[in-house]
């Protein structure tokens, strides 16, 4: 997002939007660690291993999806802490 977009919102909607970013991130990594131990388990315990390696290639993959909520959530704070700092 871009910074003039954070500029035109309020502080209650920069807070709103902080704890939404959150929520998402952890919901993100409980979501991709389930996958991702569901996958492991298949591997070790099941008979038909094809399914389970794709499934472990897309929670791989998927990891890399985890630094974008964490950016937001960063550009939100220090726009908080600028308008803190202003006032």
């Amino acid at each position: 997002m871009k910074n003039n977009d954070f500029k035109n919102r309020t502080i209650k909607q920069l807070r709103t939007k902080l704890n939404v970013n959150k929520l998402i991130s952890i919901a993100l990594i409980i979501v991709l660690a389930l996958l991702t131990a569901f996958s492991i388990y298949g591997l070790i315990a099941k008979d038909n291993v094809q399914i389970f390696i794709a499934l472990f290639a897309v929670a791989c993959t998927s990891w890399s999806f985890i630094p974008l909520p964490f950016d937001f959530i960063k550009e939100i704070k220090s726009e908080l802490k600028l308008r803190e700092n202003t006032n």
